[in-house]
């Protein structure tokens, strides 16, 4: 499975570029001057609180919501300018699920390829080698609704690659499942990640998620707290693994090498880490690209 080809070269350095971007609801500032880069072919982690405006971001970034202020720009696409550029080189996992619970699975993904204008036959070739490629090939003809909540999740990815897109955005994808759904979701997108050269930006609340990516972006009340390597936030913070890094970066122990986004933007956000979640059965142990 491949991503998309940008026209007129070789693939562009940066899968998404987010550009002073803010958004309100009402007199609600959910997102203030949000700016980040994702590099093509990473694993980027979207870090923060449940309302730090990851959801906000991930609408904005998807078309959902207009961009009225800043910019986004998906391999070079404006999201505003050229939205159907943009749109196709996306796939999107929501944190609420989606499938129909009376089809199989087989049949919900053949709804989605056609969608996509995606003839039967190569949509049954596509749908064959994604399931398999996520440990979910013998499950083509189960009913959604007997699937356990990791399967269901694996679909959705399945789902959402099925018209080869760039860069994967997930929101979420692993809220209400066990330890182990977990791990098995984040080892399928990390092997998707190193065999494909797809692009992934994972949204989540909990720490332990982050080791497994290669960027992260720390993003609380709305604001980008850092954003960079997680390799390179571990080593220049002397912390043993990205739990420890994280507590120092968000108590003001911020490093030159990071992407740091103004000294005002840590103001207030209070021990964010003591907030976020981690997942004490999960052992940390410092990422790599």
């Amino acid at each position: 499975m491949h991503g998309i080809e940008d026209e007129g070269g070789p693939a562009q350095a940066m899968a998404l570029e987010v550009a002073m971007v803010s958004h309100s609801y009402g007199q609600k500032k959910a997102l203030d001057a949000v700016s980040f880069s994702l590099p093509a072919g990473s694993f980027t982690v979207l870090l923060g609180l449940n309302g730090a405006g990851k959801t906000t971001l991930f609408s904005l970034v998807s078309h959902l919501y207009d961009t009225r202020h800043g910019s986004i720009r998906v391999f070079g696409r404006d999201i505003r300018r050229e939205p159907g550029e943009a749109l196709r080189r996306l796939g999107i996992v929501f944190q609420a699920r989606t499938l129909d619970l009376d089809l199989s699975v087989g049949q919900n993904l053949a709804y989605h390829a056609a969608l996509h204008g995606i003839g039967r036959r190569d949509a049954m070739v596509r749908i064959k080698d994604l399931l398999a490629q996520v440990d979910m090939a013998d499950r083509l003809h189960d009913k959604a609704r007997d699937l356990s909540g990791g399967q269901m999740r694996r679909v959705e990815i399945v789902r959402a690659l099925l018209h080869r897109p760039s860069l994967l955005l997930l929101d979420e994808a692993t809220v209400g499942l066990d330890i182990r759904s977990r791990s098995d979701i984040l080892a399928a997108i990390r092997v998707l990640v190193k065999q494909t050269g797809l692009s992934v930006f994972w949204a989540t609340h909990l720490i332990d998620e982050v080791d497994q990516a290669d960027d992260v972006v720390i993003l609380d009340k709305g604001r980008v707290l850092v954003a960079g390597a997680v390799a390179d936030m571990v080593r220049q913070s002397g912390a043993r693994d990205i739990g420890g890094a994280f507590t120092g970066l968000t108590s003001g122990a911020l490093h030159s090498g990071l992407s740091v986004v103004t000294a005002a933007a840590i103001e207030g956000s209070g021990d964010l880490a003591a907030r976020c979640e981690v997942d004490a059965t999960a052992p940390l142990v410092g990422a790599a690209r």
